[in-house]
């Protein structure tokens, strides 16, 4: 710990005093972080560690304004003097911040905790891991928007020739005197530094002015030209933009609320952020936008802005390019544009039916029903309007996003797509109608058992126990023993057949038995389908008594072989339905 020399003036023993608190703060802090590495799951204790470090901030600021700290990559200082010392650390905590360009940290005395808990979770963050992959500490420091701990951030450089103790000591300048623009109460206070060469020239006296020098040094290697210019892109397509949003709401924020110019760079800056399919930071800013609203004198100007960026967001040519996304490629982040979407308002539902139309990735137009669900309740004749086409698949989808929403006719859209050319989409529309249990629903299965196609009649015969079993017994019973059911395929009346096994009723129990104990002369090729029949009944009807008169069937020598092998098949299923695999 520094102490006061002999024959220091009283400024010099006061900063001596302020480096002296700086110390124990950050001394204070060095063992929070120990300790909450070691409790790192048991959360309820990181307050309780953190407190101390807080608690310390906000007396230096009583006493002294804001603790300001100079990042350097080996630890943090106060008055050139080391306060919190990393330099034979392996993971320094000053060094990620060194390394992205920031160059003063601020700790205001108005600190909350969750503040300093959210930068603690930066200080600790591992940007090699799958959390935090390709993110950096200040990235992650404009996310967090906290506001009372700000940063300064400059680009580092060098000059071949100089010294590098001169060349930082005259960045150390530089910083500092922005700095103390940045701290301005001015009404045009905009978190930025507004100069000009003048001010340069009369402030940072002492800082060489280097002019038509030639620099000369050793050309750089093919490693570190791919590495620059990975960090360049990395600045263009992932730092820039948040920056600049980030910029953006710091002028809304001091703006009168009468200045509509702010809307223009909002959808510029929306097209831009398309143009590098960044939906999450479009998200974000609809996001800001609503937390605004909340501002009780300028909430309306917020929200006139949040209204018109998301009617831009949904405008045909924007929805157009999400489009060719999806249609080119597997978004790694579809959630984003889901949410993306989500957001959008009714006035998007016809741009976003003609998109999906021309989409062929199942799992991208699965992202856009889910949005048609959320954002159309309001207007069902686009998605009635389609039920017609000869597109299979839009079909399918627009079944799926009416039933999502649930009209209040909906059964009367199902019906009008019962009626389809279309095989394929008739089967999707009935088994969507059999997930509806409503008595409007049951009718229409009913009437689908005396449709044209067989599958369909089938599809419907094992859909109705779904619904009342006892309905389902008495409509499949008067099926059965119609005239012509008799004239159908043998394959579609034993599916039928289970079907009014699956009941469960005693009369389709004693029906089945009736058709069991057939005996005679005559007739013995109808009198063994008839056997069959019965047998596919029994081996869905899951019960003892139906088990013993398969049983019985399979040991009575007196049946042929086909239909003893029948029961025998039927015996073990039902068997399985009763007492699980293992049996």
């Amino acid at each position: 710990m520094t102490t006061a020399t002999r024959g220091s003036t009283p400024d010099e023993r006061a900063l001596e005093q302020q480096a002296k608190l700086v110390a124990q703060t950050f001394m204070l802090f060095g063992k929070a972080i120990k300790n909450i590495g070691i409790y790192l799951h048991n959360t309820a204790r990181h307050v309780e560690f953190l407190e101390p470090v807080v608690a310390s901030i906000r007396a230096y600021g009583e006493a002294y304004g804001p603790m300001v700290v100079t990042v350097d990559s080996g630890g943090f200082t106060f008055a050139k003097k080391v306060v919190f010392d990393e330099s034979f650390q392996n993971d320094s905590i000053s060094y990620k911040f060194y390394r992205e360009g920031v160059r003063r940290l601020v700790f205001r005395p108005e600190i909350e905790m969750e503040e300093f808990q959210t930068f603690t979770r930066i200080c600790m963050a591992n940007f090699s891991s799958g959390e935090h992959y390709g993110k950096d500490a200040l990235s992650l420091l404009w996310e967090a928007e906290l506001q009372n701990i700000e940063y300064a951030v400059v680009d580092s450089f060098s000059i071949d020739g100089v010294d590098d103790e001169e060349v930082e000591v005259e960045v150390d300048k530089v910083v500092s005197y922005l700095y103390s623009r940045l701290k301005s109460n001015s009404g045009d206070y905009l978190r930025f530094a507004r100069l000009q060469a003048e001010d340069l020239e009369t402030q940072l006296e002492g800082v060489d002015a280097i002019r038509g020098g030639i620099i000369q040094g050793t050309p750089a290697s093919e490693e570190l030209k791919a590495e620059l210019k990975e960090e360049i892109r990395q600045d263009i397509e992932e730092r820039m933009l948040p920056k600049l949003v980030n910029t953006i709401f710091q002028v809304v924020q001091e703006m009168d609320g009468q200045d509509q110019s702010v809307q223009e760079v909002l959808i510029q800056l929306l097209d831009a952020m398309l143009l590098q399919e960044d939906f999450a930071s479009i998200n974000h800013i609809v996001t800001k936008l609503k937390a605004l609203e909340r501002d009780p004198v300028k909430g309306a100007f917020y929200a006139m802005l949040r209204q018109n960026f998301v009617s831009r967001m949904g405008e045909e040519e924007r929805i157009r390019k999400i489009g060719e996304i999806l249609n080119t490629s597997r978004p790694e982040d579809s959630k984003a544009i889901f949410r993306y979407l989500f957001n959008l308002d009714s006035n998007a539902v016809v741009p976003l039916l003609e998109v999906l139309e021309r989409i062929e990735i199942q799992e991208n137009r699965q992202v856009i029903c889910d949005a048609l669900v959320a954002i159309g309740a309001e207007t069902p004749d686009p998605f009635v309007h389609r039920l017609d086409s000869d597109k299979s698949q839009l079909v399918r989808d627009m079944i799926y996003v009416i039933d999502r929403i649930d009209f209040p006719d909906k059964t009367k859209m199902f019906k009008r797509v019962l009626s389809n050319p279309n095989l394929a989409v008739r089967l999707e529309a009935l088994q969507i109608i059999a997930r509806s249990k409503t008595e409007e629903c049951r009718q229409l299965v009913v009437e689908c058992l005396s449709d044209p196609n067989a599958q369909m009649r089938i599809q419907a015969a094992r859909a109705l126990p779904q619904y009342d079993k006892q309905l389902a017994y008495v409509e499949l019973s008067r099926l059965v023993r119609d005239s012509d059911f008799q004239k159908r395929d043998f394959k579609e009346k034993f599916q039928i057949y289970q079907a009014l096994g699956s009941t469960q009723q005693q009369g389709a129990l004693a029906y089945f038995n009736s058709l069991l104990q057939q005996k005679g002369l005559f007739g013995k090729k109808k009198q063994q389908e008839d056997k069959l029949l019965a047998i596919g009944g029994l081996s869905q009807f899951a019960s003892i008594p139906s088990f013993k008169l398969l049983k019985a069937v399979s040991e009575d020598t007196s049946n042929p072989a086909e239909i003893r092998q029948a029961a025998h098949r039927g015996m073990l299923h039902v068997r399985k339905e009763l007492f699980g695999e293992e049996a």
